[in-house]
């Protein structure tokens, strides 16, 4: 089983904001949730509004609580609103389900965690968390197909 330990998810929280900054994007927020739902990392950039952490934590969150990555969440969304509303409740209302949350995956495809970004679009949120999770040699899964 392939570790998300302290470094490996400040890698990513630091390479992400990093990408933030390199393409000009808003002040970003960005959190890595451990396989099980709990913060590894959260750091939230100079300027970001209030509820960012909320929603950094929610995008990352729902990943998880239902398996997919953000795309495919927002997919399901759109399809089966009531149904997504009913798990949201059931998750104490920590899901947003859309672009910028990613899964966190082993090479082997092991689920490892998740990475929640929020501040600018839900695409550009989605570059960045793809882009620290590579830098930290592990596969992104946006919920699209590779």
């Amino acid at each position: 089983m392939s570790a998300l330990t302290l470094d490996v998810a400040s890698r990513i929280v630091d390479t992400a904001l990093a990408k933030g900054q390199e393409k000009g994007f808003a002040p970003l927020t960005v959190v890595v949730l451990d396989a099980g739902g709990q913060i590894r990392v959260l750091k939230r950039s100079d300027g970001a509004s209030l509820m960012r952490p909320e929603i950094a934590v929610g995008k990352a969150y729902g990943c998880l609580a239902l398996g997919f990555g953000g795309r495919e969440l927002a997919r399901r969304a759109a399809k089966m609103p009531a149904f997504m509303g009913a798990a949201s409740d059931l998750a104490g209302g920590k899901m947003v389900p859309v672009p910028g949350g990613v899964l966190i995956r082993s090479a082997a495809g092991e689920l490892i965690g998740a990475v929640g970004i929020t501040g600018d679009t839900s695409e550009n949120d989605e570059l960045c968390a793809v882009a620290g999770i590579q830098a930290a040699g592990l596969t992104p899964d946006t919920g699209d197909p590779a």
